[in-house]
């Protein structure tokens, strides 16, 4: 009786293994690649249908299996991250905003804020629908039933006492902090800006 394909080619593999290991390092250029193909190739072989049928060259056969198994390798290699690619992930940088930034921007929110709520209302609407909601002076004028000259009068009060209110509470907290108030840099949000205006 003669031996079934798969079992010569399993027999080639233990035959041939350390040859077989050595060739395919110098292939793929990894002793530790080289030894998982033979493995995985061994476990295909285990699995493998008893029905594959006459063998011309079994010794090329289990080649071609070990350069696909070699090939499924590589492709499966390339879908992983580098170890250099798991470093540079590591190493993103924090944008979570530190505590203090936190609260100065929260200190900054309220004194905007409590500004806001000492403008006159149609003053308030007129900066709001300007700054906030990006609104045209005509719009705004046209909304509120009222001049573009009168929305531009209100828009230039408006920016005129957000910042000396600004500027007074930076001082106010300076003055309580200890520190020289002209030392402070400008941190409006309109960045001293407040005359430009896109409409």
């Amino acid at each position: 009786m003669t031996e079934a394909p798969v079992a010569i080619l399993r027999r080639l593999l233990l035959d041939r293994y350390d040859d077989l290991k050595r060739s395919l390092t110098r292939r793929l250029g990894s002793p530790e690649m080289a030894g998982d193909v033979l493995h995985d190739t061994w476990l295909r072989l285990a699995r493998a249908d008893t029905t594959i049928g006459t063998l011309q060259n079994p010794g090329n056969y289990l080649l071609r299996i070990l350069l696909n198994v070699a090939h499924d390798h590589r492709r499966a290699e390339k879908r992983h991250l580098t170890k250099v690619d798991v470093e540079n992930l590591l190493h993103v940088a924090d944008e979570t905003p530190r505590p203090d930034h936190v609260a100065e921007a929260r200190s900054d929110w309220t004194a905007m804020a409590t500004i806001l709520a000492e403008l006159p209302p149609r003053r308030r609407a007129i900066l709001l629908a300007a700054r906030v909601d990006n609104m045209p002076r005509q719009e705004i004028a046209d909304r509120l039933g009222v001049s573009l000259r009168l929305v531009s009068k209100e828009l230039q009060l408006a920016h005129e006492y957000c910042l000396a209110r600004q500027k007074e509470m930076r001082q106010t907290a300076c003055a309580s902090d200890g520190q020289d108030p002209s030392l402070n840099r400008d941190r409006s949000p309109t960045g001293g800006d407040h005359d430009r205006d896109q409409s």
